[in-house]
């Protein structure tokens, strides 16, 4: 009998990671466009991010550059890309990401980032791809 081990990895797509890539002007476009391609090649594994995330990364993208077009290009590349897998915040997320926001208000995370949080333990998601320091001590980033 033989066995095998399968490691499935997976990741976890933050608002910075979106915006950045499509900014030319941030600081960080050209590592986000770089980690993006990689994600999308399947380097990372399974790729998620949320309706969360998609509603902070449209607004701003659209409050940092004034441009409606580059919030609407990552709204239309989250929702339309079909190796990007959205979870939409329900009940058991949103409770757990309270517990979250809680349990770690020294770190003074957003609400939005707690659900990130809570997403990648409910769904065992490995790393969260990120430019946010944060994180670190929590979940493992990829930045």
């Amino acid at each position: 009998m033989k066995f095998y081990m399968v490691v499935v990895v997976a990741v976890f797509i933050d608002t910075g990671i979106f915006v950045a890539a499509r900014n030319k002007r941030d600081l960080h476009h050209e590592r986000a466009t770089s980690l993006l391609k990689m994600a999308l090649k399947g380097s990372y594994g399974a790729m998620y991010t949320s309706d969360y995330i998609l509603d902070e990364a449209v607004t701003v993208a659209l409050v940092r550059t004034g441009k409606p077009e580059i919030a609407i290009d990552i709204g239309n590349f989250i929702l339309s890309s079909r190796k990007l897998r959205i979870v939409y915040v329900d009940k058991v997320i949103f409770e757990e990401a309270w517990k979250i926001f809680t349990k770690y208000s020294e770190k003074k995370l957003s609400f939005t980032d707690a659900t990130s949080i809570a997403i990648m333990k409910i769904y065992d998601i490995d790393f969260i791809m990120s430019f946010d320091k944060h994180f670190d001590g929590i979940v493992p980033r990829i930045f």
